[in-house]
């Protein structure tokens, strides 16, 4: 936490300190864990099971060596930071877990709670995408400004936040380590449906990033010979055409039917075209 304290700007940092505070320590309550709820604007959206169950362990055992960060709203207090270790003291079955009440803006809460879970290696490349993606949002505010609240470069949130625009599909096998970020990047100029296809062949056959790259480089590649691709017989007329006329010539032919453009570059082309077909005044 101490590195990414020195990535953070003087006012974010200042909430989320290395070591809990003289003043902090002296806010710290035992809550009834029943009056605790999470925050709706979580950015963390899924928790491993066993990873809780863990973690619920080792609180049985030591107790919860750190308090969870919560506001109080009404009758409740919503957690600011701090919902895995929440989720873990219920499944231990504890009544009052340590908090510590703040009164902070609901930017500031929403900020808290997004930087401790990206800073967290267990935070999947999704949910941190989808964090990014609220944020920005929420208080619009461009990459840039995103990166610097989070102490990553502006490539890395525009990487990162490229991961939405993934088939549902292919963003469920990275949030379930079947693939990559380098993987999902690769197929992400694919259209969905292809994306999908290319997911199952990389967890059957194992495929490297390397591997899926040059897969899709060769997609490409292909895709485009098959678009200039054109038959003989209707580049012999187009040369024909263009040599007629003076001006290039483009024959547009689907199944026997198409379109005949014929380009221009100044309005004396035009007029002498005109001329030949006979339709100038």
């Amino acid at each position: 936490m101490a590195n990414a304290r020195k990535a953070l700007g003087r006012g974010l940092s200042a909430l989320i300190p290395d070591n809990l505070e003289d003043e902090d320590l002296n806010k710290v309550r035992e809550i009834d864990i029943d009056l605790i709820v999470p925050n709706p604007n979580q950015p963390r959206k899924s928790f491993e099971p066993i990873k809780l169950k863990e973690l619920s362990e080792s609180i049985k055992k030591y107790g919860m060596i750190q308090p969870i960060i919560v506001k109080k709203e009404d009758s409740v207090y919503t957690i600011i930071a701090g919902e895995r270790r929440w989720r873990a003291s219920k499944i231990a079955n504890l009544k009052t877990i340590p908090c510590i009440i703040r009164d902070i803006e609901n930017k500031n809460a929403s900020e808290i709670a997004l930087i401790e879970n990206i800073q967290r290696e267990d935070l999947n490349p999704i949910d941190e995408a989808t964090a990014y993606e609220y944020i920005m949002n929420r208080y619009a505010i461009t990459q840039e400004e995103l990166a610097e609240i989070v102490g990553k470069s502006r490539v890395y949130v525009t990487n990162t936040l490229r991961l939405l625009n993934l088939d549902s599909y292919a963003k469920e096998k990275i949030i379930s380590n079947e693939i990559t970020q380098g993987h999902a990047r690769a197929i992400l100029s694919l259209e969905k449906s292809v994306q999908k296809k290319l997911v199952d062949d990389i967890i059957e056959n194992g495929l490297s990033v390397r591997d899926v790259e040059k897969i899709v480089r060769n997609m490409k590649s292909n895709k485009v010979k098959k678009i200039v691709k054109k038959d003989k017989y209707i580049l012999n007329i187009e040369e024909s055409l263009t040599n007629k006329f003076a001006v290039k010539v483009k024959v547009i032919n689907n199944k026997n039917k198409g379109k005949i453009q014929l380009e221009y570059k100044n309005l004396n082309e035009l007029n002498r075209l005109l001329d030949i077909f006979n339709i100038n005044e």
